[in-house]
């Protein structure tokens, strides 16, 4: 007699991520990659965490630029941005989002984000500085952590 294992039904929509982190600094680039994020997080039933990384200026902080007042107006745009957009969709879907910051380099502080937020997948927008070709951009190095998925919006 051959006995019969118990079967295993696929559940339509029940795997993928539950947290999506995507990196946003209001240039064109990340905004895209905020609404890709945020269609992938709508379809998903995802959280939606949208990360700020300020920038530490040492040098600038020395010659007595206001680099940290700055920095904390650009990262109130953006969720003043987020909030607007949020607003306009909210009657078509309604995605859960949270927007989070963290001072440092860009890279590091999105490997920080998706380490505390515990990211099943991150977004990013394709850098738009020429010079990242040569020595590598912050997609290239999240992509070979090899961490988490990572995708890359142009």
């Amino acid at each position: 007699m051959v006995e019969q294992q118990p079967s295993h039904r696929f559940e339509r929509g029940t795997d993928g991520p539950k947290v999506i982190v995507v990196g946003v600094d209001g240039s064109d680039s990340s905004l895209r990659a905020a609404s890709y994020a945020g269609g992938l997080a709508r379809r998903q039933h995802s959280l939606l965490a949208v990360v700020y990384v300020q920038p530490v200026m040492a040098a600038g902080a020395a010659l007595g630029a206001p680099v940290a007042e700055t920095t904390d107006q650009i990262a109130e745009d953006l969720v003043a941005q987020i909030r607007d957009a949020a607003e306009r969709v909210k009657d078509i879907f309604a995605v859960r989002w949270e927007f989070h910051t963290f001072r440092g380099d860009p890279y590091n502080g999105l490997v920080t984000a998706a380490d505390e937020l515990k990211a099943d997948a991150v977004v990013v927008g394709a850098s738009e500085q020429a010079g990242h070709r040569i020595i590598g951009s912050v997609a290239i190095r999240l992509v070979k952590a090899g961490r988490w998925p990572v995708t890359v919006v142009p």
